[in-house]
């Protein structure tokens, strides 16, 4: 079977989710900071109404940080957990494009270490010479983190 994906710059790194779950990309935004939040969490967007919040990647993947006149892009996602759907928002360095992948062609994450989650990764795919992380973004947070940013979602 064959998916879509959304690929997309982090720090260099590429990375890829499945289009089901972006609803749109927002150019850089103004982001109202939140006192007190975790520190993958940027902060908050007013979303077609909505208040989403939105983490830095960087942060969350252990990546070098941004710096402040860095220009980036919002991803909106859609996500799940159980019988609840809620927006999120995370920064990137930019989009590349988007890409149809075969399963068949998904590798795989290689086991690193028992202290490395990889359960966000769906696998690995190897496009010329370079290799995409595709992010299962349902997984990308703990359940703990998921109720931290829905609390953030109801911030003033």
């Amino acid at each position: 079977m064959t998916n879509t994906y959304l690929s997309f710059i982090v720090c260099d790194e590429l990375f890829a989710v499945n289009v089901a779950k972006v609803l749109e990309v927002l150019q850089k935004q103004h982001i109202t900071h939140v006192p007190n939040a975790p520190e993958y969490i940027k902060g908050i967007i007013n979303f077609r109404g909505e208040v989403v919040p939105v983490f830095e990647s960087r942060t969350k993947f252990n990546l070098p940080v941004r710096p402040t006149d860095d220009s980036y892009v919002v991803i909106v996602f859609d996500l799940s957990r159980g019988a609840d759907v809620f927006r999120i928002g995370t920064v990137v360095d930019r989009v590349k494009d988007v890409i149809s992948i075969d399963d068949a062609e998904i590798k795989p994450v290689p086991p690193m270490s028992k202290d490395f989650n990889t359960d966000f990764l769906q696998g690995i795919y190897k496009k010329q010479a370079d290799f995409i992380m595709l992010l299962n973004v349902e997984k990308v947070f703990t359940g703990d983190e998921m109720v931290v940013i829905q609390e953030y979602k109801h911030s003033p």
